[in-house]
């Protein structure tokens, strides 16, 4: 369809998390920064952002990043019990049969870690999506992965990541010793103009295309429609460039933009 009639080889605006398509504004470079920091020196840390700001594709660029020196366990839906949260986190560590009873996961787990560390293979715990964590008991387990020690060192790192309403959760004194455990945190803020401007064209030069193909004035709707959250950034481009095709225009202007918005944002 629109791909070949802009001489794209893929389609430049997906909205699944690839690293290739990771454009790296100075925010997300910072938190990437800060993450591969924290795995190294395996700190517990948290990362907050818009929905859609790209949060869950930097963690997909850290994994790629860190290679085979980590081993990274995903947990994608933290609307868990704490036993349900350690089977989980077993499972990413590949211990090989889980078991129900709460000590023997922990059981477990700590020969899980401890023989990775042996092989000098850092544990990574990343827990998407912390604002729709339940109850207290959960993130008191959460920070319960920091004591996995060393006399100098845990044996794991966690990256807790969620929306900006995590932090005012956590500020809640009941959370003060999570919070105390928390050595790096940091926001992810949306794109700014020149920013967008960045984002579009890396991503069609990513798609193989060539830069340019948004107008000034598109790209200034295309900011102000979007709010500069790559997730909705990608849905009006695509949007447009699905409008243009039909339309047989070559070159995304402003207007073109604004006839596709009603759709993107519906």
């Amino acid at each position: 369809m629109y791909k070949a009639f802009y001489g794209l080889s893929e389609k430049p605006f997906s909205v699944t998390p690839d690293p290739r398509f990771l454009y790296m504004s100075s925010g997300h470079r910072e938190a990437l920064a800060r993450l591969e920091y924290a795995v190294e020196e395996c700190e517990l840390a948290l990362l907050t952002g818009e929905i859609g700001c790209g949060k869950t594709t930097i963690s997909r660029a850290l994994m790629d990043q860190m290679g085979e020196r980590c081993r990274f366990c995903f947990v994608i839906n933290p609307r868990l019990g704490s036993t349900e949260l350690l089977r989980v986190i077993a499972a990413g560590l590949e211990v090989g049969e889980v078991p129900q009873e709460k000590d023997r996961l922990l059981s477990e787990i700590t020969d899980a870690l401890f023989k990775m560390h042996e092989e000098r293979v850092t544990p990574v715990v990343v827990i998407d999506e912390a604002q729709l964590i339940p109850d207290r008991e959960l993130f008191d387990e959460i920070r319960l992965l920091t004591n996995f020690q060393l006399d100098d060192k845990n044996l794991l790192s966690v990256i807790i990541m969620g929306q900006p309403e995590l932090r005012g959760i956590l500020t809640s004194p009941v959370y003060e010793p999570l919070r105390q455990r928390i050595s790096l945190n940091f926001h992810l803020a949306p794109l700014s103009l020149e920013e967008t401007l960045e984002y579009l064209d890396f991503r069609i030069q990513a798609a193989g295309g060539v830069p340019g193909l948004f107008s000034p004035d598109a790209v200034q709707r295309i900011f102000e429609l979007s709010a500069g959250v790559p997730r909705r950034i990608n849905t009006i481009a695509t949007n447009a460039l699905l409008a243009g095709f039909g339309r047989d225009i070559a070159w995304i202007d402003a207007e073109l933009v604004d006839e596709a918005a009603g759709e993107s944002l519906a």
